[in-house]
């Protein structure tokens, strides 16, 4: 099968499109067809083992796991005798962090991991972004317990996390302030956002108004910035480490004190997390939003744009167009 490989940590041209063994599958496994994947954060970070400590994870001097890809939606090729979640046929996507692997034309995935049946009414290219940015936006809700009739800005609404919060958020019934650039205005209200903040005509930290929540989407804010924008017992939460690692130091000091707090999200992975998505996209509570479509032999562009940090929403690679 083809697969996009990387025998080294390094930029986007370590990774190249090889012939590589189909993998197999054991008694609780299902077999995919791969139709469509993703290239995102979490595959670049992973890719160039950044932050370093990765790592420690993935192999010290090359990795382990050289097929990376987290998102997948694709068609059940075949099952192992243990299966009964799945049958041949069956649409499904899911995550697959840790194991990695759906940059390829198959992936092998236990019955029991964080894999369902696609919703109605939507493409492989539509549904296989629905779930990394998402889980990451989902676990900064329920970090921060945001509630209906909660006031919550999102920083960096427009990137795969961003947009997701911004309509999860809407789900639950919060009031939202997004924070974006002038040209995706009209992007960001159709999410749902009920109020927008161009940064590149206002210091949005320097908003009036006060929030229970405050998400950096992008991880390009701090808490001591963002601190006067929270209610008392507000609180600061962010998608990346932060100067110092703070985000992951703040959060065991800032509760001492009962007032304004870091919180540090740690995302679910689980079939749970998927069946949620599957749920909002089929009643349309949520869609993936979608910058870029590329064809597999052209995943080295793909992964060039998305460390532009200029992206929309999601990038999607195609294996076997719709």
């Amino acid at each position: 099968m083809r697969a996009a490989v990387h025998y080294r940590y390094g930029p986007p041209e370590v990774v190249r499109i090889v012939e590589v063994d189909k993998p197999s599958i054991g008694d609780q496994d299902v077999l995919v067809r791969v139709h469509a994947t993703t290239v995102n954060r979490t595959d670049c970070g992973y890719r160039a083992a950044k932050p370093f400590f990765i790592r420690l994870l993935t192999g010290l001097a090359r990795p382990r796991r050289r097929v990376l890809g987290t998102e997948y939606a694709g068609v059940v090729e075949a099952a192992g005798p243990g299966v009964t979640a799945f049958a041949i046929g069956d649409r499904v996507f899911g995550y697959n962090e840790g194991a990695f692997g759906t940059h390829a034309e198959y992936l092998s995935v236990p019955q029991g991991g964080a894999v369902a049946t696609m919703p109605t009414g939507v493409t492989f290219e539509e549904v296989a972004p629905g779930t990394e940015g998402a889980h990451y936006a989902l676990s900064f809700i329920e970090t921060a317990a945001v509630r209906a009739g909660h006031d919550v800005l999102v920083y960096g609404a427009t990137g795969a996390i961003g947009s997701a919060a911004v309509q999860l958020l809407k789900q639950r019934g919060a009031t939202v302030t997004a924070v974006c650039d002038t040209a995706h205005l009209e992007l960001v209200k159709g999410l749902g956002a009920d109020r927008v903040v161009d940064y590149t005509t206002q210091d949005f930290t320097r908003d009036e108004q006060s929030y229970d929540a405050v998400f950096d989407a992008v991880g390009k804010s701090t808490f001591g910035r963002c601190r006067r924008l929270l209610k008392p017992r507000g609180a600061y939460l962010s998608s990346d480490l932060g100067p110092w690692w703070q985000n992951i130091l703040l959060p065991l000091v800032t509760p001492l004190f009962r007032g304004r707090k870091v919180k540090f999200p740690l995302p679910k992975q689980g079939q749970d997390m998927v069946q949620i998505f599957r749920g909002l996209i089929e009643t349309g509570e949520f869609r993936p939003v979608i910058d870029r479509r590329y064809p597999l032999e052209q995943i080295v562009d793909a992964y060039r744009y998305v460390e532009t940090g200029r992206k929309i929403g999601n990038v999607v690679i195609t294996i076997v167009p719709d």
